[in-house]
């Protein structure tokens, strides 16, 4: 009786969307791959990404937190600092959608209601679905051939730093890497082309990361929130 009385507070306190405070707002910022065509930088954006953001403020150090981006990814040996990615001279342009889903957390606490200026850095992860990307192989002239829409799934994690701009707007910079399910972000890895297994190159036993750097603008809505701890 007493650990179903401890979940009825729990579950009461969680689900009542009157006393909680929620964020809603934008991204946009730049994207790179780190995979086996183009320039192996870790943090180079090159392309364009732009998305929505929306967090729901569990507590004054932890947020659950929803996400939805689109970008561009590109390469091109030639801006490649490896010799050999130079002679071999590929590239390729892909396109991405993606949702996530996760919880974000902050090194202290980052209180939205107490009326004064508040800033936090924090770190995210969770779990992506990257629903879009074009399956293509390159033949050996670099030409790119896409075959099919994939989809998989993908692992991030974010580091930023937020702060408040006003009374209901909060704004943040942010490094996002994603860990993909995939290896064929760049046509490195066709395998699931029919026939064309032999097409793959580069090193075959990683699977390709991609990153987003940025920055996000929120609004605030909703009462001042009754937090529990859970």
């Amino acid at each position: 009786m007493r650990y179903l009385s401890i979940l009825i507070v729990v579950l009461f306190c969680c689900t009542s969307t009157d006393a909680q405070t929620y964020e809603i707002g934008g991204f946009i910022g730049g994207s790179n791959l780190i995979g086996d065509v183009g320039n192996s930088a870790y943090i180079n954006p090159n392309a364009l990404a732009i998305g929505g953001i929306f967090r729901w403020n569990r507590s004054e150090r932890h947020s659950f937190r929803f996400s939805a981006i689109i970008a561009k990814l590109e390469g091109d040996d030639a801006n490649s600092g490896e010799q050999r990615r130079q002679e071999r001279d590929y590239s390729f342009e892909n396109r991405i959608s993606e949702l996530s889903v996760g919880m974000e957390y902050t090194f202290w606490e980052f209180n939205l209601n107490s009326g004064n200026p508040a800033s936090a850095p924090y770190i995210y992860t969770g779990i992506t679905y990257l629903f879009y990307f074009d399956n293509f192989f390159a033949d050996n002239l670099g030409k790119q051939t896409n075959f099919d829409q994939g989809r998989a799934l993908a692992i991030p994690i974010a580091l930023g730093y937020k702060l408040t701009l006003g009374t209901n707007i909060l704004g943040s910079i942010e490094i996002g890497a994603r860990y993909a399910f995939t290896d064929n972000l760049d046509g490195s890895n066709p395998v699931n082309a029919s026939g064309d297994v032999d097409r793959a190159f580069g090193n075959i036993n990683n699977n390709d990361w991609y990153v987003f750097t940025g920055m996000t603008f929120s609004f605030t809505f909703g009462r001042q929130p009754c937090y529990c701890n859970f």
